[in-house]
């Protein structure tokens, strides 16, 4: 499985793919969005179809049932899904850690974009932390990722894993049995409600 880095920003240690924009601790989420390349949004429209054995002479159809979600940066294709589906936007991600972080002294530590803007995560620091035997530390961290197509519904949980890539989101995700919230694509997700929820 490859790291399927787009984008990221991180604050500490360079992730093992050597990729990202290294950041200085307690950066506003407007610096987080643009160095993690989270400053754009999903924009959806029709899916259309050219009818007929010919592309310059077939009937222009629209399949109702379903819509194209794509990039507002660079109009990209994300996927397609019902009609039914509700958006994610990139920003709510960096959204959902504004009081952790602002109020309640979380640290971001990791955020970016996955296989072309198709899945999306941010990972703040708990400020909890373990040693193990010798000088080995584990930290505490709260997750939060989504995709668009299909393979993840958003998901907040508390993790050890320091997420960096999509190797190391799966493993996070693998790992995950208990604090985890996840909210389905065919509900509206709420960066308060669920923000709220992950606290207890």
């Amino acid at each position: 499985m490859a790291h399927l880095v787009e984008t990221m920003a991180y604050v500490g240690s360079t992730p093992w793919h050597g990729l990202g924009n290294q950041l200085t601790e307690n950066q506003p989420l407007d610096v987080w969005a643009k160095e993690a390349g989270m400053d754009w949004s999903i924009r959806e429209a029709p899916v259309r179809f050219i009818a007929g054995n010919d592309a310059y002479t077939g009937s222009i159809m629209t399949f109702p049932e379903n819509k194209v979600l794509f990039r507002s940066d660079n109009n990209a294709p994300l996927s397609v899904v019902s009609q039914r589906y509700q958006v994610v936007q990139p920003r709510e991600i960096l959204e959902f850690y504004r009081d952790l972080t602002e109020v309640s002294g979380f640290e971001l530590e990791t955020a970016g974009v996955l296989k072309g803007g198709r899945k999306i995560w941010a990972l703040a620091k708990t400020g909890q932390s373990m040693a193990l035997k010798g000088n080995d530390v584990t930290n505490g961290y709260i997750l939060l990722a989504t995709a668009c197509d299909g393979t993840l519904a958003t998901t907040a949980q508390f993790t050890s894993i320091r997420v960096v890539c999509n190797n190391t989101l799966a493993v996070a995700l693998a790992n995950g049995n208990r604090g985890v919230v996840k909210v389905p694509h065919n509900t509206s997700f709420d960066v308060l409600v669920n923000r709220n929820r992950t606290r207890c």
